[in-house]
């Protein structure tokens, strides 16, 4: 929804398997757009959101929450 932020307790590493997606950082005003095959680690506490999603394809995520 417009205006959520995750802000989570557990640090995530994300790997986009399918798709495109945009994610916002709630620090940062640039948008990190990720592909097939990209990933990224969010520290704990690092406020974020999707911002898009590929409306032409199905997007999928595996994501690993960790301390």
């Amino acid at each position: 929804p417009e205006g959520f932020w995750y802000d989570q307790d557990e640090n995530e590493w994300v790997l986009l398997l399918k798709g495109s997606a945009g994610l916002r950082f709630g620090d940062k005003e640039e948008l990190l757009v990720l592909h097939s095959g990209d990933y990224i680690n969010i520290p704990r506490h690092h406020k974020h959101r999707v911002a898009w999603t590929d409306a032409d394809q199905e997007t999928v995520w595996l994501a690993i929450y960790y301390k």
